[in-house]
Parts: C-alpha cells; structure tokens; sequence
C-alpha cells in the first residue's frame, strides 16, 4: 500500500490543461495553434484562440483528477 493512500491529490499535469468554471463547467484550449500557422486564414488562427468547453462525458474524468478545484 502507498503512503499517499487515501489522499485526494491534484494531477498537475490536468491541473495545467483545464480550468473549471464557478458553475462546475470545464474549459479547455483548442488544438491546431501551435504550428503550420501560415495555410490558416486569420478567422480561424483567430476562433482557436478562444476556449472552448469540454464534453459533459468528459468533464467528471477531468473533475476526478482535479478534487480542489
């Protein structure tokens, strides 16, 4: 048995990735935006700026790995 049993710890790596709302909706970036930036129009470089939300299937994996947020 670990020494941690029992401890409910934030996954940093989650943590960094996600932030959730006042209302317990989870935001998240979108992807695309890091490279190959030059065949992309300026609408859509523009649109994946913005965050987006994370599927309701998704979100209690995402809440289970972040128990003080």
């Amino acid at each position: 048995m670990s020494k941690n049993a029992g401890i409910a710890k934030t996954r940093k790596a989650v943590s960094k990735r996600f932030k959730l709302t006042a209302s317990g909706k989870v935001l998240r970036r979108k992807k695309g935006k890091r490279h190959l930036l030059q065949n992309k129009n300026r609408k859509r470089k523009r649109n994946l700026g913005k965050v987006a939300l994370v599927a309701e299937v998704d979100a209690p994996a995402i809440k289970a790995n972040m128990p003080f947020a």
